[in-house]
């Protein structure tokens, strides 16, 4: 096991908690993360990915807890996105626009004035890519809490957001209202963000939201199947992301070690890379079969 797994990883607190809050995050961003890509709305996420570095810069700012501005202000900007009028196509183009605009700014300000007026080192990075070694055990239940309320939320709208999503017209003829559906999926969408910036940090926290939902995808059709695929290679990824941060610690004489974020980033686009091999197999052995 020394050639794969360093001294101490399994006795480390720090890892228990990196793989409990990793775990948990990856399973909420997965399940999101299907409807997120089925409904075209992954430049949505990435917007939200802007607002809750904006959120954790003021959170940092006021001296609060980083995941509180990760998600309420995620949540702000996805009630205003909705507002505006995400329901529609061209709405969404509109509503991401503006948010993702005053989302920019307000986390240029809010960073500039955390290096500036604060002596707290390393917010940026914590902010930006996350230190999910460097999180506290009383984390834990807050982002299982957070966790189970978004994943209520949407098994609750399951169904309905399901017909939505695959036609609204149908869904709205058969007495669906698209709206609520919509507002919630969006909340869901709002935490399922500001948790994984709290994990690999806030502009790469779409991996985690995208990156396993469109590789489970390619593998399968079915939602349900997609939902499970999706979650399995989240937290797979999430894991080996943390193994390997830990162990990269020892490679080499200078012991400075790789972001976990690195890693999970990195294996979550190969495993998409890999997921459209079986379709491009079956696409060339089609014409020999013919002939």
């Amino acid at each position: 096991m020394h050639f794969i797994v360093e001294p101490g990883f399994f006795s480390s607190q720090p890892v228990h908690v990196a793989l409990t809050i990793g775990g948990v995050v990856a399973v909420v961003s997965a399940a999101v993360g299907i409807f997120t890509v089925i409904r075209g709305q992954s430049f949505a996420g990435h917007t939200l990915t802007d607002v809750s570095t904006a959120g954790g810069s003021a959170a940092f700012l006021l001296g609060m807890n980083p995941l509180l501005g990760f998600i309420g202000l995620s949540l702000v900007g996805s009630g205003t996105m909705d507002l505006i009028g995400v329901q529609r196509v061209r709405g969404r183009d509109l509503a991401t626009g503006i948010v993702l605009g005053a989302s920019i700014g307000l986390a240029a300000l809010f960073l500039y004035l955390d290096t500036t007026t604060r002596a707290t080192t390393g917010a940026t990075q914590q902010i930006l890519f996350g230190s999910i070694f460097t999180l506290d055990p009383g984390e834990v239940p807050i982002v299982v809490a957070f966790s189970v309320i978004s994943l209520v939320a949407l098994a609750v709208i399951y169904r309905p957001l399901l017909l939505a999503t695959m036609s609204p017209d149908i869904a709205a003829a058969r007495g669906v209202r698209l709206r609520p559906v919509g507002l919630a999926f969006m909340l869901a969408l709002a935490v399922s963000v500001g948790l994984s910036s709290l994990a690999i940090g806030s502009i790469l926290s779409t991996a985690l939201l995208i990156g396993p939902a469109a590789a489970a995808l390619r593998l399968t059709k079915r939602i349900g199947a997609a939902l499970i695929t999706a979650v399995a290679i989240g937290v797979a990824a999430t894991w080996v992301g943390v193994l390997l941060a830990y162990d990269s610690y020892y490679w080499g004489s200078s012991h400075n070690g790789y972001p976990v974020s690195f890693f999970i980033v990195a294996l979550t686009f190969l495993i998409y890379l890999a997921s459209g091999l079986p379709a491009r197999r079956a696409a060339t052995s089609a014409p020999a079969k013919r002939h």
